[in-house]
């Protein structure tokens, strides 16, 4: 895809983090934008701030776990703009817990929100943009995606299952010579709330409290925050991952890599598959 003058573009989790990145790097070439997110207010502050730009922007409740949500916010999209060209399924969660204590309303959740919304935003976009000349598809998943480490078992399930979305989207839409193209994007650290957000939005317990997380402290913090901390430090701007996207989008490539040298580690294992069997570490 080479023109983003006043096409439009659909972001899912796009109020914050990595998904307002792309947001800011759809409006730097003159998009129209589509953000979908559960924060009201941060839809309310990010729209203040292209409306500011004079980029045409409208935003949309929307829980991308419910195919519903997604059919609706298409429909918002075509009757807003009467086309869609770039669709990003961005939203996500996670919630660090060994895989033997992680709940499995949990399980669901997460997988519901990291790999059916991808799955039901391919579904239901797919078709809308093949009706442009040109448009793409990308994916948000994560080096968790590609090498599973420790701790994150649901969102290591999920992610993975989105790389292998993409990558069959990606070929199929070859095969038949598609104007519309597929990337999936698999970051490293990037400074994001995702920990804090995920808390804040897992689903209740049966009684209607709200489970909170109870790993283990270090300071006063749980996993999430020390998660949020190490980011915070090591992470990247989520304006330069928007960038890596719209580039990737411009220049055909599928591949996404925040940290493309951390892909040394997926060599690594492939050497240890082929030598012995065993695994290696995360």
């Amino acid at each position: 895809m080479k023109n983003f003058e006043s096409r439009v573009a659909v972001i899912t989790g796009g109020a914050s983090g990595i998904g307002l990145g792309m947001a800011r790097a759809f409006a730097k070439r003159q998009m129209k934008l589509v953000i979908a997110d559960l924060d009201q207010d941060a839809m309310s502050a990010a729209a203040a701030e292209f409306r500011g730009m004079n980029i045409d922007v409208v935003t949309k409740l929307c829980d991308v776990s419910r195919l519903e949500d997604v059919e609706a916010l298409a429909d918002y999209t075509m009757e807003t703009y009467g086309a869609v060209h770039v669709l990003c399924n961005n939203a996500g969660v996670g919630i660090p817990t060994p895989t033997h204590k992680m709940k499995l309303q949990d399980w669901k959740w997460i997988i519901d929100v990291d790999l059916w919304g991808p799955i039901y935003g391919v579904q239901t976009f797919l078709p809308l943009i093949e009706q442009q000349e040109e448009g793409h598809i990308n994916s948000t998943s994560s080096m968790a995606g590609l090498i599973a480490g420790r701790k994150m078992g649901a969102y290591n399930v999920a992610k993975h299952g989105v790389v292998a979305l993409m990558a069959t989207l990606e070929r199929e839409l070859r095969a038949k010579k598609s104007a519309v193209t597929a990337s999936v994007l698999c970051p490293g650290p990037i400074k994001t709330n995702i920990s804090s957000h995920s808390v804040e939005y897992r689903p209740e317990n049966p009684d209607g409290t709200v489970q909170t997380p109870k790993h283990k402290s270090v300071k006063g913090q749980n996993t999430g925050d020390r998660m949020e901390a190490v980011m915070a430090e090591i992470g990247l701007d989520p304006d330069e991952v928007g960038e890596m996207v719209i580039d990737a989008i411009a220049r055909d490539k599928f591949w996404v890599l925040t940290h493309p040298r951390w892909t040394k580690a997926i060599g690594n294992m492939l050497e240890s598959m082929r030598a012995d069997q065993s695994l290696t570490k995360a």
